[in-house]
């Protein structure tokens, strides 16, 4: 059974950090590439970064480059999001996903959206003084 479990998120101040976790069971994390999205309160759900399998990044959200990063340990079957600088606008519940069908599974999409799958439950983040 494929399955996405985030953590990680909380409430921090402004200009703060969090790191997000993404851990992965019932594929072999190492042939995907996994998306991490967000969805704020009244919005829709928005793509912020992808790490491909063979760890190249691509941002979907212009808002976080320069702040945001993703990483892949597979040998712990985690991605991670380092999420730097945080702003209250980054406030949202965040998801991570995987890249959906077999051919191209390990490359990032140029645009997210309908390319990804088997989402996780979300983790709560919130920017707030």
């Amino acid at each position: 059974q494929v399955q996405l479990v985030e953590s990680g998120g909380g409430l921090v101040h402004p200009g703060g950090s969090l790191r997000l976790s993404c851990e992965a069971s019932g594929f072999t994390l190492d042939y995907y590439a996994i998306g991490w999205f967000r969805q704020a309160p009244g919005k829709e759900r928005e793509g912020v970064l992808c790490i491909s399998s063979s760890d190249a990044i691509t941002a979907f959200a212009d808002s976080v480059k320069g702040r945001f990063t993703v990483s892949r340990d597979n040998a712990k079957n985690t991605v991670y999001l380092q999420m730097n600088s945080l702003k209250s606008e980054d406030t949202a519940v965040y998801y991570c996903a995987r890249k959906m069908g077999l051919i191209g599974r390990g490359l990032c999409p140029e645009r997210p959206k309908g390319n990804f799958d088997s989402w996780g439950q979300g983790t709560q983040v919130t920017v707030s003084s």
